[in-house]
């Protein structure tokens, strides 16, 4: 089965359309090389043809309305791109459209936009988009607009929710909860732990209950309402919200 992560990462190396990098990728079995020789058999695009060079520039913008947060990573290979005038508009029309008209809308209408100006630039280029709906959301994108955060809070609190959604801007949380965090991220952890303890010559009778201790831990620092706050480290956000909390976020980074 093709994932969405694997279309989204083979998109992004080569600029051509999620329905076509699934096909290729459906072809190839899930070889993500292959399915670029694929595309450039079937000249999909110029683009495959530059699959190799990495987008790691960019910028992140943000746009919120009631009701909605939208939030965009447009991608380039180089910092000369990542400063043109006609890249950026892209990314903020795409925003503005995701606003109005939905995510698929915003895609649809920058894949278009990102081709034509590939053909007068010559470099790869990509957006993601991502849409959070809710009646308290709040945004944080740090000054070198390379990330930013939305997050949606249970109450409405303009100055907590900013100062939450730097924090993950900052801090990398994963999920909300520590009971949110995936059951086969821990998995992976445990079979680690277990041959640290081994190594370590730790009786095997403890483990089970030192592994408790550490699944605890490392829950907690994947979550945000467990982590300590970044502007005063003697309380938890969950402790800096009080009665308040938080229902979801998105966090993007180039």
């Amino acid at each position: 089965m093709i994932t969405a992560s694997q279309v989204n990462d083979l998109r992004q190396r080569t600029g051509i359309s999620m329905m076509a990098c699934k096909k290729a990728l459906e072809e190839a079995g899930g070889d993500e090389e292959k399915a670029i020789e694929i595309l450039r058999k079937k000249g999909a695009a110029k683009a495959a043809e530059k699959a190799d060079r990495v987008m790691k520039e960019g910028k992140v913008i943000i746009k919120t309305a009631p009701g909605i947060g939208v939030i965009v990573k447009i991608l380039c290979e180089t910092d000369f791109v990542s400063k043109n005038e006609e890249f950026i508009k892209i990314g903020e029309k795409a925003a503005e459209t995701a606003v109005k008209k939905g995510m698929e809308a915003a895609k649809t209408e920058a894949d278009v936009a990102l081709k034509d100006l590939f053909a007068k630039l010559g470099e790869n280029m990509g957006i993601e988009i991502e849409v959070l709906k809710g009646e308290n959301i709040e945004s944080y994108l740090h000054t070198n607009e390379r990330v930013g955060t939305l997050v949606n809070l249970k109450k409405k609190d303009a100055e907590k929710g900013r100062d939450v959604a730097m924090h993950i801007t900052a801090m990398k949380p994963e999920v909300v909860r520590p009971e949110e965090v995936k059951e086969d991220v821990v998995i992976k952890e445990r079979e680690i732990w277990k041959e640290q303890l081994k190594t370590e010559g730790k009786p095997e009778a403890i483990w089970d209950k030192i592994m408790m201790g550490k699944e605890k831990k490392f829950r907690e620092e994947m979550a945000l309402l467990k982590q300590a706050f970044v502007k005063d480290a003697s309380q938890t956000i969950e402790q800096f919200l009080g009665d308040n909390t938080v229902e979801k976020f998105i966090r993007m980074s180039l």
